[in-house]
């Protein structure tokens, strides 16, 4: 073994003591990143990865700064932002980030961008206009 390998182990070790739990964040966050229009929850999650709901919530935060439910909130924001800049219509756009219900997908999205679904299109509409005069 070289000595940058054994560094690399060295400091690996310190800072990643417990390697499956990075395994279980980064495996349950790209579920999320797969699966975000699905129905997810945090026992779902749990049980796909065989790990206690608790402990997965508190391992998600520590690695990520927020919980899987808020992960997946600002993912499905994510989503509904390129959705509507390419033309899909609020309601579709709704639906297809895997919300039930357009009132609280428009409530959500304002919260997020300070913006409702509407207006935040209108206003990328008008910028791809004026980004196509020039």
């Amino acid at each position: 073994m070289t000595f940058y390998q054994t560094e690399i182990n060295r400091i690996k070790n310190i800072c990643f003591k417990n390697d499956m739990q990075i395994k279980t964040v980064i495996a349950t966050r790209n579920f999320i990143n797969n699966n975000f229009y699905k129905d997810l929850n945090l026992e779902l999650l749990s049980q796909i990865h065989f790990v206690s709901k608790y402990h997965l919530l508190r391992l998600f935060k520590k690695y990520y700064g927020l919980t899987p439910r808020q992960y997946l909130m600002d993912k499905r924001i994510e989503k509904s932002k390129e959705n509507l800049i390419n033309g899909m219509s609020v309601t579709e756009t709704c639906f297809a980030i895997g919300f039930q219900r357009l009132g609280s997908f428009s409530t959500l999205f304002k919260t997020k961008t300070g913006k409702s679904p509407s207006a935040f299109q209108k206003e990328q509409l008008s910028i791809r206009k004026l980004d196509s005069k020039f």
